[in-house]
């Protein structure tokens, strides 16, 4: 008689694996991010309860019924339950109970009502709508002030850091994963240049995001064994996969959740630990880092003796955040041509500088060649060479502002090339140091 024995389970191969992960998953493809909705699906239904279709029961009662959020419409509620969402929600504003969450501390001075309108009003502009003589005036007026400040006096500061070898030699990484290494072994090798890892020092990085940099820093710091040295990432999202949480020494990192403008350094506990203060980030976009500089030079009670910033998306800046406006202004430059210079800096960067809606016309007479497609009016006043020199230069005119902004609050600063251009078009760092020196509160 042969043997009893157990039947083998059937090996999961990876067919079987994504077709069991399809049926888990939502059937609503998701047009943003090409790809179908991860959610788990209600149970004898293709989709979840964001991306339920109508049915006949939803249509005959409106409790039923699933209706966008009013706070935040990127999510929909069932109707019947938006009174109690709305107390629940992620989006909702919600009462500070920690001391160093002030709401707007860092914001601004609030506009006036008037120049409120104006702000908005000059929002909706669009650079093909304006008249010939604001659109060249305000470009001549960018030429002028780039070529008086910044032209030539941007030097290339092209380092790396040891701890990043290892991950920079794995040749199956794709284009992406290495871009960002590189970068962040750049920025690691200034502040190694600088002689900024160092004992008794606290690393905020602001808009922390999954904490890439955050990661390798702390790695560095924990192989060089500096005492008392640690990482706080400030974010105001709780993000997944968070890089920090593969550290094996996870005391060097803290997190912070908390909107920049919110935030108050010198009421955060993690920071009466050490005896000087670092800023850095990767990549802050617009108005962050205003908010980022406010931030430091707004606490006197908590003083920041470096700072180091990689620049970027400089079309979400905002007029009331911006720090540079004393020398826009003195510079002979109005709040509207500033929303104008915001919205000029997206073309150092816009690829082929056509719209979305523009390249989707474009593909589709492609496909259909025999269709007779309608000829759009040209908008452009520039060809493309010269929209993408002078985007460049209204960034760099927006990060002048910055410096001198600094400059007046006791600072050496200035802009640097970290990395050529062929890893990133936002290859600009904001570099500055505090020219007198004196030790934070928890040392005075």
């Amino acid at each position: 008689m042969d043997d009893a024995s157990p039947a083998k389970k059937p090996k999961m191969t990876k067919d079987i694996q994504q077709d069991a992960q399809a049926a888990a998953s939502c059937a609503h493809w998701v047009h943003r991010k090409k790809r179908f909705c991860k959610m788990t699906v209600n149970k004898g239904s293709l989709f979840c309860g964001a991306h339920e279709p109508p049915t006949e029961e939803s249509l005959e009662n409106s409790d039923a019924e699933r209706i966008p959020c009013p706070l935040d419409p990127k999510h929909t509620v069932f109707k019947r339950k938006l009174a109690k969402h709305l107390t629940i929600c992620n989006a909702r504003e919600q009462a500070s109970t920690v001391p160093h969450i002030v709401r707007n501390i860092n914001a601004g001075e609030e506009l006036e009502l008037d120049s409120q309108q104006e702000i908005g009003n000059c929002d909706k502009l669009k650079l093909h709508e304006l008249e010939n003589a604001e659109f060249y005036g305000v470009i001549e007026k960018v030429k002028q002030l780039y070529d008086t400040h910044i032209a030539g006096k941007i030097e290339e500061m092209h380092l790396q850091h040891a701890s990043l070898e290892e991950p920079l030699s794995h040749e199956e990484y794709g284009m992406e994963t290495r871009k960002h290494l590189v970068q962040t072994s750049a920025l690691l090798g200034i502040l190694e240049h600088d002689n900024q890892l160092c004992e008794n020092t606290s690393y905020i990085e602001f808009g922390a995001g999954k904490g890439q940099l955050a990661f390798y820093l702390a790695t560095a710091l924990d192989s060089q064994q500096l005492v008392n040295a640690q990482v706080v990432l400030v974010d105001r999202l709780s993000l997944r996969h968070k890089k920090d949480n593969k550290l094996t020494n996870k005391e060097l990192v803290q997190r912070i959740r908390a909107d920049i403008a919110d935030l108050k350094m010198s009421e955060l506990p993690e920071l009466q630990r050490t005896q000087r203060n670092v800023a850095l980030s990767k990549h802050l976009c617009g108005a962050a880092t205003d908010l980022t500089l406010r931030c430091i030079l707004g606490d006197a009670s908590c003083s920041t003796d470096y700072v180091l910033i990689a620049l970027c998306c400089h079309h979400r800046c905002s007029w009331r955040s911006y720090v540079g406006k004393a020398w826009l202004q003195a510079a002979g430059l109005t709040p509207r041509q500033f929303v104008i210079i915001t919205k000029m800096v997206s073309w150092a960067v816009c690829g082929t500088g056509l719209s979305r809606e523009r390249r989707k016309a474009m593909a589709e007479a492609e496909a259909n060649p025999q269709k007779e497609q309608p000829q759009p009016e040209p908008t452009q006043r520039l060809s493309r060479e010269e929209r993408e020199l002078i985007g460049y230069q209204c960034k760099r005119v927006l990060d002048y502002g910055r410096l001198e902004h600094l400059r007046a609050n006791g600072y050496e600063a200035s802009l640097k090339f970290f990395v050529p251009r062929d890893v990133t078009l936002e290859n600009v760092i904001l570099l500055a140091r505090r020219v007198n020196l004196k030790c934070n509160k928890n040392n005075s």
